[in-house]
């Protein structure tokens, strides 16, 4: 009995000794970030996961078209405002969504959903993006950019424009940028 206990102690400890092991190394590739936005009182806070480039072909490739995209990597990226807000016109009330992306070569869709999974694809459906899509709070469609200079890393970032703003979404030679209001205009 006390071989068993010992035995099934040191099965938990490699365990999670493997799990933080890999855990930490997914992150070491595609590191966490935050981006927080404040303007008066209204606060906005995106956190994601920022995947490299790596000379890999990544929309249209790593990235396919027209297949749900959790953002980022590792997690679902997570969009918190505190305020209502009007993406394109349609509002999005205030609170914590995850943010999901149908990559097209000319348009997105951007996609704010109620519920956050904890990891951003289901293993048990061959990697597929985990959104549910009965949750979807607010769907938009932008039109995709180029951008001049190639941007190794992904990131989000919130940029402020007279009385609106701009969630800007670069990767590659890929922009998006989904407008944002205060009130249905």
């Amino acid at each position: 009995m006390k071989r068993f206990i010992l035995f099934a102690g040191l099965l938990v400890v490699l365990l999670l000794a493997g799990a933080i092991f890999w855990w930490y190394n997914t992150k070491s590739y595609s590191p966490e970030n935050s981006v927080t936005f404040q303007d008066g009182d209204l606060r906005i806070i995106v956190s994601y996961n920022r995947p490299y480039k790596k000379g890999r072909t990544i929309f249209g490739g790593l990235v396919p078209y027209g297949k749900t995209w959790r953002t980022g990597a590792n997690e679902a990226t997570v969009f918190e405002t505190n305020r209502d807000l009007y993406l394109d016109g349609k509002k999005l009330a205030k609170g914590k969504y995850s943010l999901w992306t149908v990559p097209g070569e000319q348009h997105w869709q951007i996609i704010f959903n109620t519920t956050i999974p904890p990891w951003g694809i289901d293993v048990m459906k061959n990697g597929e993006a985990a959104r549910d899509t009965g949750a979807a709070e607010v769907i938009i469609e932008v039109p995709v950019m180029n951008s001049p200079k190639e941007i190794e890393q992904f990131t989000i970032t919130i940029e402020k424009m007279n009385d609106s703003m701009e969630l800007v979404l670069m990767w590659d030679r890929t922009l998006v940028a989904v407008p944002v209001t205060l009130s249905a205009q």
